[in-house]
């Protein structure tokens, strides 16, 4: 119960300072952009702190791997199950937000008094070849340009690249690795202490919001969570005993679901995919998944495969896209919705900070005013109980079909050392 507490309490805070921030948003109406200065503040303090936590961050994790290319059947087998459950689960995901439309009924025109900008489409603008979209995409033409949170991907580029070459020097690198992971550890103490502030500057930032849109955008943020609910109950239940079955028929569904209930319970308690690691692991070998392949699968899942963050991605950009009456049904926007999704919960999940990144990024190539961001923040903090419930114990039933694969189809009849 202590550690229930302990990590539901800051999330309770959240939520409670924006549910707060409404009440006071309708109250007042349009006066409590009084109260905008304090939820701009907050904003800014994030902007702030993006680029140098993006870098370090990044950089550091690539270059501080080791040994990734062990056993390099099982992960070749770990990156093919690991890719193609994310883009399942992000095409599921767009599929059921296109049909419930949580935005749907927002007056977006109203939204302009509450940013700056709106996103800018390829309507208003030239549109570039798909060589020169893609240069522009993930470079920029000079320095100093990558260190702007309007360049996040480019940013992104870069730090992957400095981190890869640091790691490649090996051992002569050493202190620079060590300076990336120390730095990064500072920039995550820097994003704790402005977290601090986070309830006051959120409540302020809302109640501008709610004043201008009234109940419209809470009523958004409702039927989000309940879009969100709807794709846990279809993929946990679905799709995990789909996938159950494909790695070993009817005894790989039983097997699953008789060792899945822990830990499910773990993840929605603690909200944290790492704190599930060692449960999955003993619920993975219980199934009977061989030994080296369940030490290699947990871990690095818990860091890179994240189902549940992917449904986030694609809720947060749908949401936005609603609110700015923007047009979803073209076959290139849904493609584009799907990657840049995958981008957002599967690989962001690896990097320390990934969901303030990943939100970066959103805004970034879609090129929303970047006052945006705390309203799908809030996104993240809603969905964070069956986010976590999909991304852990989704890789308990990734580990059987990588299994599948390495082993054969008679992998849970084998005894392993």
């Amino acid at each position: 119960m202590k550690l229930f507490s302990k990590d539901y309490l800051f999330s309770a805070v959240l939520l409670g300072s924006v549910l707060l921030g409404g009440v006071v948003g309708i109250v007042l109406g349009p006066k409590a952009s009084v109260l905008k200065p304090f939820g701009d503040l907050f904003v800014n303090l994030l902007f702030m702190i993006i680029v140098p936590m993006v870098f370090f961050s990044i950089a550091s994790a690539i270059a501080s791997m080791r040994e990734i290319n062990r056993l390099s059947k099982i992960m070749g087998s770990i990156l093919l199950v690991f890719f193609v459950t994310a883009l399942i689960a992000s095409t599921l995901g767009l599929g059921v937000a296109l049909i419930m439309n949580p935005t749907e009924g927002i007056n977006y025109s109203s939204l302009q008094s509450v940013v700056q900008s709106e996103p800018s489409s390829p309507e208003k603008t030239k549109t570039p070849g798909v060589l020169e979209q893609l240069v522009k995409t993930f470079t920029v033409t000079d320095f100093p340009l990558v260190l702007s949170r309007e360049h996040i991907l480019p940013l992104i580029i870069l730090a992957a690249l400095t981190g890869l070459s640091t790691a490649l020097v090996g051992e002569a690198a050493q202190p620079v690795t060590a300076f990336l992971s120390a730095a990064t550890q500072v920039m995550m103490k820097l994003v704790q202490l402005i977290m601090y502030y986070a309830p006051i500057g959120l409540g302020a930032y809302f109640a501008n919001v709610v004043g201008e849109l009234g109940t419209q955008i809470l009523h958004g943020y409702l039927k989000t969570f309940i879009t969100y609910l709807v794709l846990t109950g279809i993929y946990y239940f679905g799709f995990f005993t789909l996938y159950a079955y494909i790695a070993a028929k009817k005894k790989g569904v039983k097997a699953f679901w008789r060792n899945a209930l822990s830990p499910s319970v773990t993840a929605i308690a603690t909200c944290s995919s790492a704190a599930s690691i060692p449960i999955n692991i003993v619920a993975t070998k219980a199934i009977g998944v061989p030994k080296d392949m369940v030490e290699t699968i947990i871990p690095l899942g818990a860091n890179i495969h994240k189902d549940g963050s992917v449904f986030g991605g694609v809720l947060k950009i749908t949401f936005l896209f609603g609110l700015f009456g923007m047009d979803m049904s073209s076959f290139s926007t849904c493609i584009g919705i799907i990657g840049v999704s995958f981008l957002v919960g599967a690989v962001m999940g690896a990097i320390p900070g990934g969901g303030m990144i990943g939100e970066m990024l959103i805004i970034s190539v879609y090129g929303f005013s970047p006052e945006v961001l705390p309203i799908i923040a809030v996104i993240s903090t809603i969905i964070d109980a069956p986010a976590t419930l999909l991304n852990s114990t989704g890789n308990i039933v990734c580990s059987m079909l990588i299994a599948r694969l390495v082993e054969g189809k008679n992998w849970m009849t084998k005894k392993y050392a």
